[in-house]
């Protein structure tokens, strides 16, 4: 979007995030951002939203194999209080006050500056991309009891490269596809579990959810499911400039695909625990298609695997589609080279495309649990940054334009993200020496990486370059008092 100031016009314009005194103003549409790709309206937003943090049920089976029923299920239902729905409310105040690709990584930029920026920009996308590796592995696990050749070797190399080079042309095809492929594959993932359950009725037992052994917790492996299954909320920020209108309808996108991710959890877990007799060790990924069999025949099975393969296509497609629009943004910003910058005829990010596909090849010889685990703790360092710039925007920026605003106060917010540091760290500390010692080498090579991109950009070895095309935020101060050490301070964070 192009955009205009709203104040004085003697006030210079500069980036986003890079606020020329105390406070500044929101800005009004000047006109529209001029690309190939048709802008994505709330009913795709809401199915993005829902794929980039659930999909669905496959892959909470592991949640039942570490706690047992009864900590399973409270799990889902509390869990959400402490991390989703903080982290949801944070990304509906800052993805409407910034309301452009690159997401969170503009928000860590404009409070803690652009190396922080970086740094959660290379966490996140790469979090991101073993986080894609993951999907294949789970289509392949489901369909594997049927097709037993896709249980290793060649045969299933070869399936993990033929099924990322299908997603990744369907992303490059553009954002909308995307978004309502989106629909179609949720309504279709959703619609066996709902028939199952009813068919389970008749053999429910309530007595079943209530079991547990708290001698016998995997604790690790629990809250890493739990994390795994109900974060990236603030993935969709991301998109945000590809969102009609992201100013109201992204709250409202990530209200109803609360409702819809915790729904899809809820009701196949007291399903599958309450219907079939307890066997912790059978409870694993790809569980629920024999619960189906057990319930409703080969039938269910047939679609339940067929709904895990297409649900697993969707996850992909959303991770990948806000991974590449991240680079693309952070390109914009002039913080990787421009070349990320560079957009198909279908309006989609073509390098980003490329570069997060080539990390999912990469990365998918990794098991379940060591994907899970490296996962979340790059995304933990991630968010920790996230929380520290939103209580800083706050606190140096409070007049600043909030088309949304969380309705809490600066200890209201505070207290509110407590919580979630305290998981961080707990998910931190069960994190093995394995996983935690290639995680810090990649936040090693994160901190090394961005001084090395701007030694490159001041050599000239490749083009770096600000979009013109980005939103504009300017100080909201009386324009009789604006100082001179005002204007320096600007000055000072341009450089």
């Amino acid at each position: 979007m192009k955009l205009r100031s709203i104040s004085s016009p003697a006030s210079a314009s500069v980036p986003m995030g890079e606020f020329r005194g105390p406070e500044y103003r929101g800005v009004v549409e000047e006109s529209p951002r001029i690309c190939n790709s048709q802008k994505v309206s709330i009913m795709p937003l809401i199915f993005l939203i829902f794929y980039e943090v659930s999909g669905g049920p496959f892959g909470i089976e592991d949640s039942v194999n570490a706690a047992g029923p009864l900590l399973a299920i409270a799990g889902f239902l509390v869990f959400p209080f402490i991390w989703s729905i903080p982290e949801a409310l944070i990304t509906a105040e800052l993805g409407t006050m910034f309301p452009e690709n690159g997401g969170y990584v503009v928000w860590v930029s404009s409070a803690l500056g652009p190396f922080w920026g970086f740094q959660l920009g290379w966490m996140k996308w790469l979090s991101g991309v073993i986080d894609n590796a993951l999907y294949p592995v789970l289509f392949l696990d489901y369909l594997k009891s049927s097709f037993h050749v896709l249980g290793g070797g060649w045969p299933r190399t070869l399936a993990v490269l033929i099924l990322t080079a299908v997603l990744t042309y369907m992303n490059y095809r553009g954002l909308t596809i995307v978004g309502w492929i989106a629909v179609f594959l949720g309504v279709f993932s959703i619609l066996p579990f709902i028939i199952m359950g009813f068919v389970a009725i008749p053999k429910l037992k309530p007595s079943r959810w209530l079991v547990v052994d708290m001698k016998n917790v995997n604790w690790s492996l629990y809250l890493n499911t739990l994390f795994w299954n109900l974060n990236y909320w603030d993935s969709i920020s991301t998109l945000a400039g590809e969102v009609h209108n992201p100013k109201k309808i992204l709250p409202k996108a990530l209200l109803y695909a609360m409702v819809l991710v915790m729904a899809g959890y809820l009701f196949p877990l007291l399903t599958g625990t309450g219907a079939i007799p307890l066997d912790r060790e059978q409870w694993e990924d790809g569980y629920f298609s024999q619960i189906a069999m057990a319930i409703g025949g080969a039938w269910l099975r047939s679609w339940l695997q067929g709904a895990s393969a297409l649900s697993n296509m969707g996850m992909f497609l959303t991770e990948m589609s806000s991974d590449s629009y991240q680079l693309l943004g952070m390109a914009e910003r002039g913080m990787l080279p421009a070349f990320f910058g560079k957009r198909s005829r279908y309006g989609t990010p073509l390098v980003g495309i490329l570069f997060s596909a080539s990390g999912v090849i990469l990365l998918s010889w990794m098991s379940f649990q060591e994907i899970v685990a490296a996962e979340n703790f790059l995304y933990c360092f991630g968010m920790l940054l996230e929380f520290v710039a939103f209580i800083r925007l706050r606190v140096k920026h409070p007049r600043a334009h909030r088309p949304y605003k969380v309705p809490l106060g600066t200890a209201g917010v505070v207290m509110m993200l407590i919580p979630p540091s305290v998981l961080i760290v707990v998910v931190l500390v069960f994190a093995s020496w394995k996983v935690m010692l290639v995680s810090l080498i990649a936040v090693f090579i994160g901190i090394v990486l961005q001084p090395g991109l701007k030694y490159i950009e001041k050599r000239q070895w490749l083009k770096f370059s600000v979009s013109p095309d980005l939103p504009v935020f300017v100080a909201a101060v009386d324009d009789n008092n604006l100082s001179d050490s005002n204007v320096q301070n600007s000055d000072q964070i341009n450089q």
